[in-house]
């Protein structure tokens, strides 16, 4: 699996300055060395909004590819095996069991026992690929299946066609 680096994330908040501490390890060293950004946000941003690079194609979100990116070594947990399915289209719209409304686009998962707002990585086994998703629903309920994925989820690991398939289930945050 090929990696992209991710482009452009900005962070804008109610406070007018914010200082940020930072690790940083110097070629060469192996002892990280901490140093502080102050960034000064005035009531007119324009000139420090024309100082963050722009990139035509960078997204906010949980789409395709962007939560793998930022957690692929970070497991907290393996989890296991077991069978994964995906939601139907009839689904779109409704609730799910955190309140939010269901996106089938979006990289998200029910599970019967991990918290909302858990990060896991799911790996096909007959693929190979993998899809970071957000536990915000429970379930599934039916049979031996460990998790549901979203349309998008599924169609990232390849099982979308099957409607099922066995994967691996590792818990990088919760």
């Amino acid at each position: 699996m090929r990696l992209r680096p991710v482009r452009t994330i900005a962070f804008f908040g109610l406070a007018s300055l914010a200082a940020v501490p930072v690790s940083v390890a110097r070629a060469g060293t192996e002892e990280p060395t901490n140093i502080e950004a102050s960034v000064g946000l005035a009531s007119d941003n324009s000139a420090a909004v024309d100082l963050i690079p722009a990139s035509e194609n960078a997204e906010l979100g949980l789409q395709s590819g962007a939560i793998a990116e930022l957690a692929q070594s970070d497991v907290v947990e393996t989890l296991g095996a077991g069978v994964a399915s995906w939601y139907g289209p009839k689904f779109a719209g409704r609730r799910t069991a955190n309140g939010e409304k269901f996106n089938p686009t979006e990289l998200t998962a029910a599970h019967r026992t991990l918290p909302f707002g858990s990060l896991v990585r799911v790996t096909s086994s007959r693929t190979g690929k993998s899809v970071v998703v957000r536990i915000n629903d429970r379930g599934p309920f039916h049979g031996d299946r460990v998790i549901d994925l979203s349309e998008a989820a599924a169609k990232e690991i390849g099982i979308k066609q099957r409607g099922s398939g066995t994967v691996d289930l590792a818990l990088l945050q919760s």
